[in-house]
């Protein structure tokens, strides 16, 4: 039986191993024109790196009109706030950047955010204005016309649209060498009579380094662009101050918003301002800053 049992496996073996190195002869075969007619380097570099900024601009407009759907809101206008509108407009004339829309919503916290560039859209939560001061709230518009003024969502999602297209690209030419390596492992394996210790063989390491560094990349340039996503925040921060000349007001303003706030899940999350720093793999992942900190930064600022 067992004679059997490994005769059988053996045969396996062999018929795998003819099927993936059948399919590694036609990939190449396959393959080969497509390499022989390349462009050069810089052509192709060029139409990747164009592609992929075109589908990240795509891609923000896309998920900022459905975003605007997804809101509740009804735009503000001047005859309802005309105080908020010339502190805006102040602002503005200071700043590189045209008056935007301002939205009153119910959102999940209270809160504000901003979404486009240039004359973008300020979306504010209706109950900042029982919280906030109005100098207070003049602080929490300078960090969000901050924002529009840079454009920094937009190029957040571009540079994920280039993550996204250079971890791809890493994958599609490790997949073959992945796939025929596996294959090979597996049907040796067989061969030995032992399937389970492809993984053990070096061929079956090679595979898992293959997919780890893979995988590693893409996890390494996303912290990075988180990390900028975070830097970003403190230079928010930062311009809302020059701009103001008020630290303090900044301060209270968040102060008051964590103090109000229960972060909830769902479709606006990554956008609101919130402490989550509950471990360093969280503070890693996260888009912003813990509040906490951004308010002793403030202090800190405000003190000297």
């Amino acid at each position: 039986m067992a004679v059997t049992r490994r005769l059988l496996m053996a045969v396996v073996g062999v018929l795998s191993l003819l099927v993936y190195l059948s399919a590694a002869y036609v990939g190449y075969a396959l393959l080969l024109p497509v390499w022989d007619s390349r462009p050069s380097p810089l052509t192709a570099a060029l139409v990747v790196i164009g592609t992929a900024i075109v589908f990240g601009i795509v891609n923000y407009w896309a998920a900022t009109a459905r975003l605007k759907r997804s809101l509740d809101a009804v735009e503000l206008s001047r005859a309802r706030v005309p105080e908020v509108y010339r502190r805006l407009d102040t602002l503005v004339d200071q700043m590189d950047v045209e008056t935007p829309t301002l939205l009153l919503a119910e959102l999940p916290i209270p809160n504000a955010f901003a979404i486009g560039g240039g004359a973008g859209v300020i979306v504010v939560d209706r109950r900042l204005f029982q919280l906030l001061s109005a100098t207070e709230f003049e602080a929490l518009l300078a960090h969000e016309l901050a924002h529009l003024e840079t454009r920094d969502a937009l190029v957040q999602t571009v540079a994920y649209s280039l993550v996204q297209t250079f971890v791809g690209l890493a994958g599609l030419v490790v997949f073959p060498t992945v796939v025929l390596t596996g294959g090979i492992a597996r049907s040796l394996a067989l061969l030995r009579g032992d399937p389970s210790s492809w993984s053990r063989s070096w061929l079956g390491r090679a595979q898992q380094y293959a997919l780890q560094v893979v995988a590693g990349l893409g996890f390494a340039v996303t912290l990075l662009i988180l990390g900028y996503s975070r830097r970003r925040e403190l230079a928010a921060d930062d311009r809302a101050i020059e701009i103001t000349g008020n630290p303090v007001g900044l301060a209270r303003a968040l102060t008051k918003i964590e103090q109000a706030s229960k972060p909830e899940t769902g479709l606006l999350r990554q956008l609101y301002v919130h402490s989550e720093a509950d471990s360093e793999l969280s503070r890693l992942l996260s888009t912003h800053p813990p509040i906490d900190e951004r308010i002793q930064r403030l202090q800190e600022i405000a003190a000297r």
